[in-house]
């Protein structure tokens, strides 16, 4: 498993729930933190919390459906001067939930495409050069696994866009240090979940954080939290590690 103490690690959405459990687990490894939120005081919380267990840890803010304050994010994180070693995009939003789903305003997918798809991007295409200097670098992007359903067009349009983008990237550093691959937490109760949701946040850990510890060089896959539910860390990333498929595309889960 990968010795994250001392590096640096970008988490967007790490102000709640599985954004904000995602950052504790790379904390509790001893990875120093940047953290995003909307706003600097939505991440008031993850940022004492990860000091408290002895990491450095600051916040950014930015709105991502402002494509612009995703720059100027970027442009602050730089002006930090830390090499971020490790990107969870976490960030995302549900739109709506259309149940007459043939009403579907061209909104829902412009709004949807740019939080889901463009703005995570934007983050990714700003670090790997980055990462591609020091030879190393891990990036896992948050998918979905919402298929089927109409009435969330602009939701699940925007991750499988994420999805396709992700892992033709991925394809090109395969074999080497630099990972990049999927995570899908499934349908917990957040706040983009909803209270309905069957799963809890924390069932999403370590599932999603899986990505950031592999040191197998491998890239393209899809780690669906679901498959490490109950799993130490370690567990998890010998699993991720050595028997975990190649993304096709379709997350499976139990009926």
């Amino acid at each position: 498993m990968l010795d994250v103490k001392g590096r640096w690690a970008l988490v967007t959405g790490a102000a709640r729930g599985i954004g904000y459990g995602a950052a504790m687990s790379l904390a509790k490894q001893g990875c120093n933190l940047i953290v995003q939120a909307r706003s600097l005081e939505n991440c008031n919380k993850v940022v004492e919390d990860a000091k408290a267990l002895g990491v450095e840890a600051v916040a950014v803010a930015a709105e991502f459906s402002d494509l612009s304050q995703v720059e100027q994010m970027l442009k602050t994180i730089d002006e930090m001067g830390k090499d971020i070693d490790i990107v969870l995009n976490n960030a995302g939003i549900q739109i709506a939930y259309r149940n007459v789903y043939l009403d579907t305003p061209v909104s829902d997918y412009e709004e949807s495409f740019k939080i889901n798809t463009i703005a995570p991007m934007m983050i990714v295409y700003h670090f790997l050069p980055k990462m591609e200097k020091r030879a190393f670098g891990r990036i896992v992007n948050t998918t979905s696994g919402i298929r089927l359903e109409p009435e969330q067009a602009g939701y699940s349009a925007s991750k499988a866009a994420l999805d396709k983008v992700t892992m033709d990237l991925a394809a090109k550093y395969e074999g080497t240090d630099i990972c990049i691959n999927l995570t899908d937490p499934g349908w917990c109760r957040t706040d983009l979940g909803g209270p309905n949701a069957p799963n809890s946040p924390e069932s999403a850990i370590p599932g999603v954080v899986v990505g950031a510890f592999i040191e197998n060089r491998k890239s393209g896959r899809c780690f669906a939290a679901s498959d490490f539910h109950g799993m130490t860390l370690e567990e998890a990333v010998n699993k991720a590690s050595n028997d975990y498929p190649v993304f096709t595309g379709t997350v499976a889960y139990p009926e």
